[in-house]
């Protein structure tokens, strides 16, 4: 029998990419705020990040094996919510998928960070995050796993949907030449969060490109693979000064095989495949 999925959150970038990568090997359910998903319609739930009862009810149904949450939505709501989730499974073998950002450590951009530094972050987005994650993990324990993810693209991802229409629109882009990142793919990040499931590992887990670059030398990678046109990126300085900053992810991990890895370069083909 099919162990059960719930994607809370399931109509977003990371959720559509979860649904198609996980149906076949399990019973996929999930929730949307307002865009339906690909899942049959006895398969899917509209649930605003206020509603708990509505939660409680989904839940209660499903009774689901595993949970994933990907949700997005005021902060002080969402660490309600989750807090009531991590009521709702405390007594259960149910495992929660939590995904967290980057920005945890917000607070220290003088390096990357690996899975075994404390967070600390400065924006209010960080600081909800390490709530919520200390939060389930005082609940559940060893049975919430944290997903820490960059900047995540996919060929239907608004940022890459910006991009193009800033080519075509002759308009400027923003970006940071002292801003050094990695970011993700929501197709990739869906096969990494397979594995884990499947094979129960446990902890706190940073995914993203293996390599690290500034945000312009990215950008700038991307842009010359798809128009001639010059003097599309205005290059800032981050918080106006010369030094370099991290904004970026470093796992100590060796859990996922190297066939699950990707560099940077890799996102930028995927995106340009089949003439995005």
């Amino acid at each position: 029998m099919k162990q059960k999925i719930l994607i809370l959150g399931a109509s977003g970038l990371v959720g559509r990419a979860l649904i198609d990568e996980l149906s076949d090997e399990f019973d996929v359910y999930g929730t949307y705020f307002s865009k339906l998903t690909s899942l049959p319609a006895d398969k899917q739930f509209q649930l605003e990040v206020q509603q708990l009862d509505k939660l409680k009810k989904i839940t209660n149904t499903i009774n689901p094996d595993i949970v994933i949450s990907c949700l997005r939505g005021e902060f002080n709501q969402q660490l309600k919510f989750h807090k009531e989730l991590g009521r709702i499974f405390q007594n259960t073998n149910t495992r929660i998928y939590y995904f967290s950002t980057t920005n945890v450590f917000d607070g220290d951009l003088l390096r990357a960070h690996i899975e075994t530094d404390i967070p600390i972050a400065e924006s209010d987005y960080g600081k909800f995050k390490i709530k919520c994650e200390n939060m389930l993990k005082e609940i559940l324990e060893e049975r919430v796993i944290v997903i820490r993810i960059p900047a995540i693209w996919g060929k239907d991802s608004q940022r890459w949907t910006l991009i193009k229409e800033s080519i075509i629109n002759n308009k400027v882009i923003d970006v940071f030449s002292n801003l050094v990142c990695n970011n993700h793919l929501d197709v990739l990040l869906a096969k990494q969060l397979r594995f884990i499931i499947e094979n129960d590992l446990k902890g706190i887990f940073h995914l993203g490109s293996e390599d690290i670059m500034t945000q312009g030398e990215f950008f700038e990678q991307m842009i010359s693979k798809l128009t001639s046109k010059k003097n599309l990126l205005l290059y800032n300085l981050y918080l106006d000064k010369v030094d370099t900053f991290y904004f970026s992810l470093n796992s100590n991990r060796h859990d996922l095989p190297s066939s699950l890895e990707c560099e940077n370069k890799d996102i930028i083909s995927y995106l340009l495949e089949n003439g995005h």
